[in-house]
This record gives structure tokens, C-alpha cells and sequence, in this order.
């Protein structure tokens, strides 16, 4: 099974290659068509029954037929190539322009009307050949194109013409052109396999002039042209028409006729109408005649004629009917006339021709140099009040007069004054009444009005009550309104006031700073006073300077320094300034150190010094010396000592400083004393010391006694029953933590060498050592050879705590050892260091 199954899809595969079912499939146009001398283009497209097979061999007959007997094709041969190797491949007049897997084109140049007829293409590829049939068309002349033409044309609507040949080889260039030079036209040629052809269209849109008229469309080889075609335009139109009117000028009572002409219609025309200023008359021929004009039948004459597109109508004729002017009426434009305003009447009277001369009244007399038809006054007045009237004149004779036009002037009330009905003079805050006042008007004051709007109440029509004016009141109007406003003239109320605007002005020094010595000069100064006569006052933190607008000092001093104030009176009131503060700058001056809380304070406490000063401006950097003029290094206005101690007692003093100068306060004495614990210490120390010097003054008299009491005793014997020793330690004086001064009490010089003592007993032996002057004969105990040790505990005396402070030489709470060995007839061993051994004989 797996060895016969890739035989298996071999087999298929060539089946499927070779499958019977696939033909040769061949695309080209059908006939081709082109003229004696041209050339002729064939596309051609073909696909083989075997898949990716190649073209091998091409031949072009020409009037071929198939013969059974040699099985073979036979006809003459105009290309023969048994060997594709590249494209173009050229034979004779025919050149192969296509490839072997898919194309065929051929062209042949030139072509011949014996070229006509079948042709047969035979296509050879191994196995699987083919023969396909092509027809040419080929005629003696250039034939001509073929020119599309819409079935409707219809006037001013787009249309478009399209010339078409049936020709197109490439090598062979030809082009279409058109009669109508405008607008411009488009050519393009069009090679496939399913057409061939040139192509031009010309779109434009036709007038009704148009119809009628020939289009033609030339083939041109270069500059030659090789044939054309023609076509008439059938341009569809409404009725295109021409209005003729005899005399357009006709008398009352004559006759006149009017003829509507038709110039083109397509299709041909029907029904015919008459129109009169845009009104349909009854008439419905070509010709319309008037009987006895009057002056109604002057206007505007037009015809209008239908076909199946629509109606077409003709120019508008203008018939006048002569008359002379009919009787006149005034008209005024926009009444009635406002005073100071332009107006303008216009004299209306119907006459043809038109009226040229014009006569005008007023109030029934003429208005002389007025001839116009409008009588314009530029800027109305009272006088031109009254009535109006006009006659109207032409070539014809003149009018008559019909109706009078009354002119009603109207204007703004005259003469408003504003009157004010409080007396006066007028003070600050009092009430005020004022009244609006006007001679003449029309049509009646209907409102009145205030500027300033809304100072007060309007009592009544005309009337105001202002209610406590103000000092700067502003100037008061009022106007009188009926459609229009007249303004009064202003009315000040000269209200009085006390003064304003008081302040204090400095003069001198300019700049503002003001130091210490320097010479000042301050004034009172307003704005506005009504009346205009003063007094002035100063004063000075609320009280009474003087009087005088000027307040001067020659020389300012600190004390000088304080709130000034002026006031400026006149007979309605006065006014005091606000206040103004003098500041005088100086140096620190009357510095004092004071103590919190107090001059004296017990040590372990805390205490404040403060550096009152007196500057202006402050202090900015204090310093503070103690009583040998010592800087302290501090800069603060406070310096605290926390916890104070005994040293610091002492004088201090401080200093300040501003941009000014520097002041330095008188020294001030802090007094620091002991507490009661101190003394309490310092008490037991002394009462301690005493009585130790006391006890070693006891025992050194009874060491004395003693010692005495040994020496007279006769000889030494070494093996006496009550040999005594005693040991001395030797402590090494330790070197301090540090060097700075102890506290009082932390060094007992007396207690540096202890002396501890020691009695030591030992056995007695037989055995008397050589030398022993005071041997005695008598036997003892059996003697001991060995030498007995003896330990003495010497545990040192702990000193008491001493004002709470740790000693710097700290003591030696240690275990003393003495070494004691009993002295025989031989040599001594030597002696420890640290450790002295002494003899005492008794």
C-alpha cells in the first residue's frame, strides 16, 4: 500500500494535466476594420489547455482551409515562426507582439484590401495545437465615423455628440476634430481585446439659433483629413418672438395696433395671449388694436405664444397716451414736520408727457423760485406752518388746483428754566426745592427730567425735593418733554460747607526720615471751603497745640514724637485731619539691664537678663559685657543663665546697636548665693575634718605611748610569743579625669597613705634563733619547721559622699593582701612590691 500510493498521485496529476475537457481559449475582436495603406492592430489573449505549458510555434494564414487527406491546414502564409525566442518577432508585414504564455497580439504594416477575408492564427504548443479564425475589414478609402447624436436636444440644456471610428493602430496615429471650435473637445483611442475604435466627444449647450445648423466630425492623419461625417442640429425651442407696436405715442381718442411675431418655434406654436402691465387682456391673435385711447391704456405691452415646451414671450413695449395734467394734490412726506428737521411735498398731478413747470402756494400766496415738482425746506421753522397747494403744467396746457396739504410744525417746549424755591444761602444737608419752568409747546409736555437723574423726589409734574444735599453737589437741570426734550440751563446750588479735605503736609525735611536735630516744618492743608475764610489749629495726642496753619521745630527731639492733627474751621463748621505720626529716628539711648527675679538668686535657679532700651528705629544687635568688659558672645536682648552657680556672680552690662549709633546700658550687679544644701555639705565637711584630725591626734598619742613602752623592754628575742607586725600599702596617686578644679572636698590629701594595722601572733617554738640575747632553757612544744602564713584582711574605710560629687581620684575599693612569713634562722625572703614590712619588738 505505501509503496504503490505516490504512483497513485503521479497518475492523477498527469490526468489532471492532460485532462481533455480544457481547451484552447482565445480572445480577440471579432472583425477588425482599416483601409488600404493603414495599419491593423490584433489583440489577442489565449490560455492553453496544459497547465503552465509554453507557446512554441505561431502561424498567421490568410484564406485557409483544412485538408483531410494530409490532415494539415493550408492557405497563404503571412507569418511563420517555429521559434518564439523574444517579442517583437517580425515576418514580412506581420509582427508578433505577444509572448508564450498568454498574449498573441499581431500587427501588420502596412495592410492591403487583398488582406481582407479570414485569417487563421495557429498556435502549436508540443501535443496541443490550435487554430482560431480572425476577420479583416479592409476598404480602398478611409471610412468614415460614426457621429451619436442624443435623441432630444432641447435649447440651453447640456448635451454632449460623440464621433466614433472604428480604427486604432498603434503606429498609424489619427485624430478627431469638430466644426465647432468652442469648447474644446477630448480624443482617445480605445485597443482591447473586446473593442478597438477613436473616440471624441463635444459637450456644449445649444441656443435656439442653433437649430438647423451642421455639425461635422473629421479623421485626420496628421494634417490630412481622411473622411468626415455630418449631422444637423434638431434643437427643440419655446417660441422665439419680436413685439412690434405703431405709434407708441398716440393721442387721447386715437387708435394704435400692436403685432406679435413669431421668429422660431420647434415644435410649431399654439395658443396666443396679450398681457397689459402684467395683466392678461382678452385678445388671443397676433394683433392687438386699441380704439379711442384714453389715458388707462398707457402702460406696458408684452405677447406671449405657447408650443408643446412651454410659452415664449416677447420684450415689454411701452405705449403713452398724450393728455395734459389733470387736476393736482399736495402729498407730504412723513408729517408732521418736526422744527429744525428737513421736510419735502411732492405736487401730484397725472399728465403725459410729464408735467415741466410747476407753480407752489403757501397759505394761498405763490412761493416764489419754487418750479419743481418737490418743494424741499431743509430745515423747518414756525413760520412754515400752514397750508400747501400746487398747479402742474406740460406742452398739453396746464392743470387746476384740487386739494391744499396742511403743514403741522411740531417742536420741543421753549424757554425751560430751572428755578430753585428754598432760600438760601443753601447748607450743607439742608432740603432743597426746585421747579422745571417752560414758555411754549407742542404738542404738551407729556414728562419732565432731571440731570442729575435721581437726586431727590419728585413732589409733583415739574417739582423736586432733594433731601440733605451734599457739598459737592453737582449743577441741577431739568427738561421739559414731549416727544422731544428741551434742557434748562444748569443752576448751581452754592451749597455751603465746612472744609475738606484736611490733612497734615510735611514741608521739611523732604525726605521721610526724620532724625533727632533736624529741623521740621509741618502745615495744614484742604482741599475746598465755602466759604473761603479759616482758622487753623494744631494739636498733639488730643491736646492743644496752637494756632497757625504752619507747625515747626528747629531742632525735633525724641520727645517731640507723637500723633499731630489740624483742624480747619470756617463760619459753617470745622474739620479735623487725621492724625499724622511724627516719627523721630535717634540712636539707643537710656539702655538698663534688668534682673528676673531679682539681684539676687540662689544658686541651681535660673535667672533673665533683660536690655531695656529706648530707640527708634529698634535695636537690631545687642552685645552684653560682663564686669571686666568682656564680650559674652551673645547678641539676643535677653541672655539667661540656667542653673545659675556662684561664679556668676558678678556686674553685667549691655549694648545696642540700630543704624543710628550704639547706646551701653550702666552696669547692673547679680548676686548669686548658696543654697542650704551646699551649706549643709560644706558644714559636715569641716565638722568631719576636724574631728578625724582629732582622732589621729588620740592615736598618735597612744601610738607614741606604746612605742615607748616597747623600747624599754631589754633585748629581742625572734621567737617571742608576741612578735607584732604591721603592714603599710603603698597607693599610687592616680592622675585626675581631668584638670579642671575640683569641687571643694572631693581631695583628702590625709587619706592619699593609709596605715592599717595588723597584730599578728604566732606559736611559740623550742628552738631559740642564734643571737637571741634573752634565750630561755626550758623545753617546749616539738617544733614546727613549717613556716606559717597568715592573712590580714585589710578592708579600707569607704569615704562618704561628699556634696553629691564624685571625687576625681576615684578610691581603691580593693582587697589588700600582706604576706606574712615567720622569721627563722635563715635568710629573709624578699620583700613584695607595694609591701613594706616592719619589726616591732616587745
Amino acid at each position: 500500500m505505501n509503496v504503490h500510493c505516490p504512483l497513485l498521485l503521479l497518475t492523477l496529476g498527469q490526468v489532471a494535466l492532460f485532462d481533455p475537457a480544457l481547451k484552447w481559449a482565445v480572445d480577440h475582436p471579432p472583425t477588425l476594420f482599416a483601409w488600404e495603406g493603414a495599419c491593423i492592430w490584433i489583440p489577442c489573449k489565449f490560455r492553453m489547455p496544459t497547465y503552465q505549458a509554453r507557446l512554441q510555434e505561431v502561424f498567421l494564414y490568410h484564406n485557409y482551409d483544412f485538408d483531410n487527406d494530409t490532415k494539415k491546414f493550408k492557405g497563404s502564409v503571412l507569418y511563420n515562426n517555429t521559434r518564439i525566442e523574444s517579442s517583437p518577432s517580425e515576418y514580412g508585414r506581420v509582427t508578433f507582439m505577444g509572448n508564450r504564455r498568454d498574449n498573441c497580439t499581431l500587427k501588420i504594416h502596412p495592410i492591403h484590401t487583398s488582406d481582407s477575408g479570414k485569417l487563421g492564427l495557429r498556435m502549436v504548443s508540443g501535443g496541443d495545437k490550435w487554430m482560431e479564425p480572425i476577420y479583416l475589414n479592409i476598404s480602398e478609402t478611409p471610412f468614415p465615423p460614426y457621429i451619436k447624436v442624443p435623441s432630444e436636444i432641447r435649447a440651453s440644456q447640456s448635451v454632449t455628440l460623440t464621433c466614433e471610428l472604428k480604427f486604432a493602430c498603434f503606429g498609424y496615429p489619427i485624430h478627431l476634430e469638430w466644426s465647432l471650435k468652442e469648447p474644446e473637445a477630448t480624443s482617445f483611442s480605445t485597443i482591447t481585446v473586446n473593442k478597438i475604435c477613436t473616440e471624441s466627444t463635444l459637450t456644449f449647450q445649444p441656443e435656439w439659433t442653433d437649430h438647423g445648423k451642421n455639425v461635422t466630425c473629421r479623421v485626420l492623419h496628421d494634417t490630412k483629413v481622411l473622411s468626415e461625417s455630418t449631422v444637423c442640429l434638431d434643437v427643440k425651442h419655446t417660441p422665439q418672438l419680436k413685439m412690434e407696436v405703431s405709434p407708441r405715442e398716440v393721442m387721447k381718442g386715437d387708435s394704435v395696433t400692436m403685432t406679435c411675431q413669431v421668429v422660431s418655434s420647434n415644435p410649431k406654436y399654439g395658443t396666443v395671449s396679450w398681457f397689459k402691465d402684467g395683466h392678461r387682456l382678452q385678445e388671443k391673435t397676433l394683433t392687438l388694436t386699441l380704439h379711442d385711447a384714453t389715458k388707462d391704456m398707457t402702460g406696458k405691452y408684452r405677447c406671449r405664444v405657447s408650443n408643446d415646451l412651454g410659452p415664449g414671450q416677447s420684450e415689454e413695449v411701452a405705449l403713452t397716451v398724450l393728455f395734459a395734467p389733470e387736476p393736482s394734490k399736495v402729498h407730504i412726506y412723513h408729517p408732521p414736520a418736526e422744527e429744525g428737521q428737513p421736510i419735502e411735498m411732492i405736487c401730484e398731478s397725472a399728465a403725459s408727457p410729464r408735467a415741466t413747470n410747476y407753480t407752489w402756494y403757501h397759505n394761498r400766496e405763490v412761493v416764489a423760485g419754487e418750479i419743481q415738482e418737490k418743494l424741499r425746506i431743509p430745515k423747518v421753522s414756525l413760520r412754515h406752518a400752514g397750508t400747501y397747494s400746487c398747479l402742474a403744467e406740460n406742452r398739453l396746457g396746464r392743470g387746476q388746483m384740487d386739494e391744499e396739504a396742511e403743514l403741522d410744525v411740531q417742536y420741543a417746549p421753549k424757554m425751560v428754566t430751572t428755578v430753585v424755591q428754598s432760600s438760601t444761602p443753601i447748607r450743607e444737608g439742608d432740603s432743597v426745592t426746585l421747579a422745571c419752568r417752560y414758555n411754549s409747546s407742542n404738542p404738551e409736555v407729556t414728562s419732565y427730567q432731571w440731570d442729575p437723574a435721581g437726586p431727590g423726589n419728585q413732589m409733583a409734574p415739574g417739582v423736586l425735593r432733594m433731601e440733605k444735599v451734599t457739598w459737592d453737589s453737582r449743577p441741577i437741570r431739568c427738561a421739559a418733554c414731549n416727544h422731544r426734550c428741551s434742557w434748562a440751563s444748569p443752576v448751581s446750588l452754592d451749597v455751603h460747607y465746612a472744609p475738606k479735605a484736611v490733612r497734615v503736609l510735611q514741608v521739611n525735611p523732604r525726605s521721610s526720615e526724620i532724625r533727632a536735630g533736624q529741623s521740621v516744618l509741618l502745615q495744614c492743608g484742604f482741599s475746598r471751603s465755602h466759604p473761603a475764610e479759616v482758622h487753623f489749629f494744631w494739636k498733639k495726642n488730643g491736646s492743644f497745640v496752637q494756632e497757625g496753619r504752619d507747625l515747626s521745630f528747629s531742632s525735633v527731639s525724641p520727645e517731640d514724637s507723637g500723633s499731630y492733627s489740624c483742624m480747619v474751621s470756617n463760619s459753617i463748621g470745622e474739620t479735623l485731619s487725621e492724625t499724622w505720626d511724627l516719627r523721630v529716628l535717634y540712636a539707643p539711648r537710656r539702655l538698663r539691664v534688668s534682673i528676673s527675679p531679682g539681684d539676687s538668686v540662689m544658686e541651681g535657679k535660673k535667672a533673665t537678663l533683660s536690655c531695656e532700651s529706648d530707640a527708634n528705629p529698634p535695636v537690631t544687635q545687642y552685645a552684653w559685657l560682663d564686669s571686666s568688659g568682656q564680650d559674652l558672645h551673645f547678641s539676643g536682648p535677653r541672655l539667661r543663665l540656667e542653673p545659675l552657680k556662684v561664679q556668676h556672680t558678678g556686674s553685667y552690662r549691655c549694648r545696642g546697636i540700630n543704624m543710628l549709633g550704639t547706646g551701653e546700658s550702666p552696669p547692673s550687679t547679680l548676686t548669686v548665693f548658696y543654697s542650704p544644701e551646699t551649706i549643709g555639705k560644706r558644714a559636715a565637711l569641716g565638722l568631719g575634718f576636724c574631728l578625724a584630725i582629732c582622732i589621729l591626734a588620740i592615736w598618735g598619742m597612744k601610738f607614741q605611748k606604746k612605742w615607748k613602752r616597747n623600747q624599754s623592754q631589754q633585748g629581742f628575742q625572734e621567737n617571742s610569743s608576741g612578735q607584732s607586725f604591721f603592714v603599710r600599702n603603698k597607693k599610687v596617686r592616680r592622675t585626675p579625669l581631668s584638670e579642671d578644679p575640683q569641687p571643694q572636698g572631693c581631695h583628702n590629701p590625709m587619706m592619699d597613705d593609709s596605715v592599717s594595722y595588723a597584730i599578728l601572733r604566732f606559736p611559740e617554738t623550742d628552738a631559740p634563733r642564734a643571737g637571741d640575747a634573752g634565750s630561755s632553757g626550758t623545753p617546749g612544744p616539738p617544733p614546727n619547721n613549717d613556716d606559717t602564713v597568715t592573712y590580714s584582711v585589710i578592708q579600707k574605710r569607704h569615704m562618704g559622699d561628699y556634696e553629691n560629687v564624685t571625687p576625681s581620684c576615684p578610691e581603691d575599693d580593693s582587697i589588700h593582701y600582706s604576706e606574712l612569713v615567720q622569721f627563722g634562722a635563715g635568710k629573709r625572703p624578699e620583700a613584695k612590691e607595694d609591701v613594706e614590712y616592719v619589726t616591732l619588738k616587745h
